[in-house]
């Protein structure tokens, strides 16, 4: 598929992705956006040209809730028209006035929140993750809670904190217990992490009271972003019994920007871990059991770069690591009639593979802190995140003679506020 727009063969941004999202430019209004190449394609401007079809007011709204609540026919019929404008002879390529008014270099744009999230929910999805914290805190034979092979384990986020790329991250203060003997007390986190992860999107959302079939899933999920869940897990290991995460998650989660619909990952849906490895009694239950189960192969990485340093990539896995997918896990969140709105917001949980250069979190890499993280080119080490680190999330998935990026996912940290 070849672009009027021109842009390297491995730009994560070609006509094969056109992903979605929100932009501002000189301080102006919000706008609904495309991306072909380095280009950012105001969406807003060129419904009001008449080039795309009525869709109503939703390219006026300073979010994508409105194009989400449309439902997948209208996605796929907005994605292949706006593949068609820009493609080699497509109607844009000689309306110049029209490029003028519409096409902004991405440079030049600031990136917003692609919606306005109305609820955020975690999953716990990736084996190796759940199995290596299991291990930590358990022992490797009771790595594994009971419920973990029969559903897809989730807590409550908190929407308020949910951070576009590029967002400083101000280190938390909460209460923690170093020493088991003696009261708690109030300080700065010291063991700042982060955790790898993918979100989705919810599209078109559900009644409450209705559940959403594992067979139509998939149609409710409007596409996918990177995800750094920062945890201050020293807050979390006081808090979380017996309720879960609360404060130690709550102060930040950072997104990607830019929203890459399943309709662009379709190429690279691959097997699933096999669900049944484990023997009777431990495979879904039947309403988990996806006739069309699948997963996606999206290459995952994680770079750390200290204050004035340079930049180290630290993990590297792959979304294959994940056990529940994306539409098991909305099924289940769903299954009791819970209802969705459009905009929600689903994360994988961290996502690690079986080896220490693919574990997506500190406290796996570290193992608690009792190993040492070495920054070679920067002569370093790290156990926890430190101030003036930025970590930094990056996602692509290899095509033939192109790939599909999401685009960057990082926050520096900065220090807490003086107790």
């Amino acid at each position: 598929m070849k672009s009027w727009i021109s842009y390297p063969k491995n730009h994560p941004f070609p006509l094969e992705n056109i992903p979605f999202g929100v932009f501002q430019y000189k301080s102006d209004v919000s706008h609904c956006a495309t991306r072909v190449g380095d280009y950012v394609i105001d969406l807003f401007i060129l419904n009001e040209s008449g080039i795309l079809p009525n869709w109503g007011s939703c390219f006026s709204q300073p979010t994508l809730n409105e194009f989400m609540g449309l439902g997948k026919p209208i996605w796929r019929e907005c994605r292949n028209l706006l593949q068609k404008l820009f493609q080699q002879g497509g109607e844009m390529q000689t309306n110049w006035e029209l490029q003028q008014q519409c096409m902004k270099k991405q440079t030049e744009v600031q990136m917003l929140l692609p919606a306005n999230i109305g609820d955020y929910t975690d999953f716990y999805s990736s084996i190796w993750h759940a199995s290596n914290l299991g291990t930590m805190f358990r022992g490797k034979d009771k790595a594994l809670q009971e419920n973990w092979l029969h559903l897809p384990v989730g807590y409550h986020g908190r929407a308020s904190s949910i951070v576009v790329s590029g967002t400083s991250i101000k280190r938390p203060n909460g209460q923690v217990r170093n020493d088991p003997k003696k009261p708690p007390t109030f300080e700065s986190c010291a063991k700042l992490d982060f955790e790898l992860e993918i979100a989705f999107f919810v599209g078109s959302g559900n009644k409450m009271g209705e559940a959403i079939p594992i067979q139509k899933a998939h149609d409710h999920i409007f596409g996918l972003v990177l995800m750094n869940d920062w945890s201050a897990r020293d807050i979390q290991k006081w808090e979380y019994v017996p309720l879960g995460p609360f404060n130690g998650k709550n102060f930040a989660t950072t997104i990607s920007p830019w929203i890459v619909t399943l309709e662009a990952l379709d190429a690279f849906k691959c097997e699933p871990h096999d669900q049944n490895a484990f023997g009777p009694g431990k495979t879904p239950l039947p309403y988990l059991k996806d006739p069309e189960l699948h997963g996606y192969d999206i290459n995952l990485s994680v770079s750390l770069q200290p204050k004035g340093g340079i930049e180290e990539t630290i993990c590297e896995t792959s979304s294959r690591n994940l056990y529940w997918t994306f539409e098991q896990q909305l099924c289940h969140h769903a299954s009791t009639g819970c209802p969705f709105n459009s905009g929600d917001l689903c994360a994988s949980g961290t996502i690690s593979g079986e080896k220490i250069g693919s574990f997506g979190s500190m406290i796996e890499i570290c193992w608690g802190g009792k190993r040492k993280l070495e920054l070679k080119k920067n002569k370093l080490t790290r156990s926890w995140i430190e101030d003036g680190d930025t970590v930094k999330v990056q996602g692509h998935c290899i095509g033939n003679n192109y790939i599909i990026g999401f685009g960057d996912c990082a926050g520096l940290v900065t220090p807490a506020d003086r107790i």
